[in-house]
């Protein structure tokens, strides 16, 4: 897919009529909703995920392996 700029979707919708701008609206209000339910679950993963990583990184033999870095 090519990429599109934010002036290229401005002129096609400045030919749109309101009633489809409206569409447009509540298609881009999901995209964006839909993009923050997406990097709040990441956060959330990675956050329950710490301690039980932690119990295998905080040992001495991760320590010794790592110590030349």
């Amino acid at each position: 897919m090519q990429p599109v700029t934010i002036d290229q979707i401005a002129e096609q919708l400045k030919r749109l009529p309101s009633e489809k701008l409206a569409v447009v609206y509540d298609f881009v209000a999901y995209l964006a909703e839909k993009q923050q339910e997406q990097q709040s679950v990441a956060l959330q993963t990675m956050l329950a995920s710490e301690e039980a990583l932690r119990q295998d990184w905080d040992r001495p033999e991760e320590d010794a392996a790592w110590q030349h870095l």
